[in-house]
């Protein structure tokens, strides 16, 4: 016979008893439901990404993904950099709804890189160096920097973060901005042995205000390196001309305005993708980047304009429409130039 765990009906007098246990049982569940709540709210999330507070030198910019190496881009006593403001921190915007995402960066005065490697079984020594969009106002680095960094390591491609400085902290982008690019590329290459990287297979990849920036890298590696060859610069032997270029739903590129701007026989090739009527002005940015390339000769130029989608975005799906696959576009294209072959192996794009 099993056992009965109910209580004997000499201890349920009537209806009274049944009432008051009743009521016992009501007070216990919901003792338990206060504590089950209280449990939840001391629940917190730990290791939030956070900008670090303002210290008595340069501020030290923080990684913003788990692994990430960061160097800053000149010295404390640059002359290109602000003294009264270099030891401001950085402002993180983080994403609505997902705690510990940084979408965006803002009060960059310390321009830097973050630099994220894949291991040694799988390194093609390819390496991309990204900079997010934001209109020159906030560095979006969520969409359009921090999701390909596990997207790449797949390919065994190693993933560069770049921190430029912004329009919206008082630094003009056509010249602050393209320098940092620059000398973030010399910065690479400098170090690519100690990093496992081939020093000639590091290029950039830019989006919208982003890829405004790295078409000026494009074009302007000469003028710079010219500049920047005294005997007084840490990297004066060290080439700032990216061995390829990718551009995102460009911003306007230097050849929207006049004088056109004359392109180096030995530039870089570049792959192009932007929705066309859906984000129009971003597509004759575009074509005006790749009409002038196609002209002067440049092998290896390709360009996608999707007849749907909308700008920004990075990876997004996009609807399943054919814009959501343009990555796929670039890691063939990528691949076809010999990018993703052994480390040290001469790629296509450098014979062409």
């Amino acid at each position: 016979m099993s056992k009965s765990y109910l209580l004997p009906r000499a201890c349920l007098p009537g209806k009274v008893s049944r009432s008051i246990l009743f009521s016992i049982c009501g007070l216990f569940l919901g003792i338990l439901s206060c504590v089950a709540a209280e449990a939840v709210v001391d629940i917190k999330p730990l290791r939030v990404p956070s900008p670090g507070s303002a210290v008595d030198g340069s501020y030290l910019p923080q990684p913003i993904l788990p692994g990430g190496i960061v160097v800053p881009l000149f010295p404390a006593n640059s002359p290109y950099l602000k003294a009264d403001r270099i030891a401001e921190p950085e402002k993180y915007n983080m994403t609505r709804g997902t705690p510990g995402r940084i979408q965006s960066i803002v009060n960059i005065h310390n321009p830097s890189i973050e630099v994220h490697t894949v291991g040694p079984n799988i390194n093609t020594g390819s390496v991309i160096l990204l900079l997010a969009g934001g209109g020159h106002r906030t560095l979006n680095v969520g969409t359009e920097s921090s999701d390909f960094v596990p997207y790449f390591y797949n390919y065994g491609v190693n993933s560069v973060i770049v921190r430029n400085r912004l329009r919206s902290d008082g630094y003009d982008a056509k010249v602050d901005a393209v320098k940092d690019a620059q000398q973030a590329i010399r910065m690479v290459r400098a170090h690519a042995l100690e990093w496992g990287f081939d020093p000639n297979k590091i290029g950039i990849m830019g989006f919208s205000a982003g890829a405004e920036i790295a078409a000026a890298t494009a074009i302007d590696y000469e003028v710079f390196d010219k500049e920047h060859s005294g005997a007084g610069d840490p990297l004066a032997d060290v080439s700032s001309r990216p061995n390829f270029v990718g551009l995102l739903y460009p911003g306007p590129t230097p050849f929207t305005f006049e004088p056109e701007r004359v392109f180096p026989r030995s530039a870089p090739p570049v792959f192009i993708a932007t929705a066309g009527s859906g984000d129009r002005i971003h597509a004759i940015w575009a074509n005006q980047y790749f009409t002038p390339m196609l002209n002067a000769g440049i092998p290896n130029i390709e360009m996608h304009i999707y007849g749907n989608g909308a700008h920004a975005g990075g990876l997004k799906d996009r609807g399943n429409t054919p814009f959501g696959t343009w990555q796929d576009r670039f890691i063939e294209w990528y691949r076809d130039l010999g990018f993703l072959a052994k480390s040290g192996v001469e790629t296509k794009a450098e014979k062409d």
